[in-house]
């Protein structure tokens, strides 16, 4: 029991710790927030989190982890089961749109991401890791389509590449300037297009 309770303790400290490094990352962006001010945030001492994390560094990729398996899962609902591929294709934009809202609260991490893998190529790395993941599950379903007749005999991947840039632009757009709603919107009309553009022609 008393073991138990240790586990419990020690999952919620680090979750705090997370969530403090988190709002302040995204407030003061990483390298104005100390080690410090995370541990006054979090309401422990240094020595707890340095038990959890060996580094701010450490911390900060635990994060961006996060943050990038949290974005794999969501794509991979939103095109798992796909059944009706246009249908399919067009959830993506939902997938933006949730990203978008107003006051959404991870928003601002996912700039300071970017802007840490402008600098830091361990970022970078894990950045692309997840676009090569995502790319790779576009393309497979632009191929499936085109096998299927649905969609016209493109290069699967360019296809794919190109509504990644479509939703990744509009989630930057939006990021900088939340004040803008009108980028959801446009995300979806722009996707709407190339779906469009996608299908297969009767003479084709």
């Amino acid at each position: 029991m008393h073991s138990l309770k240790k586990i419990t303790r020690g999952r919620a400290t680090r979750a705090a710790i997370l969530e403090a490094a988190a709002s302040l990352f995204a407030e003061n962006g990483y390298a104005e927030t100390g080690v410090a001010q995370i541990c006054r945030r979090a309401g422990i001492s240094r020595g707890a989190l340095y038990y959890h994390f060996e580094s701010k560094e450490a911390l900060f990729m635990e994060l961006v982890d996060s943050q990038l398996t949290g974005l794999k899962k969501a794509l991979e609902r939103s095109i798992g089961g796909a059944v009706d591929l246009p249908t399919t294709l067009r959830r993506l934009s939902h997938l933006v749109q949730e990203l978008t809202r107003p006051g959404y609260a991870k928003a601002n991490i996912f700039l300071e991401v970017w802007a840490q893998a402008s600098r830091e190529q361990t970022v970078r790395e894990a950045l692309l890791n997840s676009f090569h993941h995502f790319e790779e599950l576009l393309t497979q379903l632009i191929r499936r389509g085109i096998d299927e007749g649905t969609f016209a005999p493109i290069n699967p991947a360019a296809g794919a590449k190109a509504l990644l840039a479509t939703a990744g632009g509009a989630v930057m757009h939006s990021l900088i300037g939340p004040e803008d709603s009108g980028w959801a919107g446009a995300t979806e009309e722009s996707i709407n297009i190339m779906i469009n553009g996608l299908k297969r022609r009767p003479s084709e």
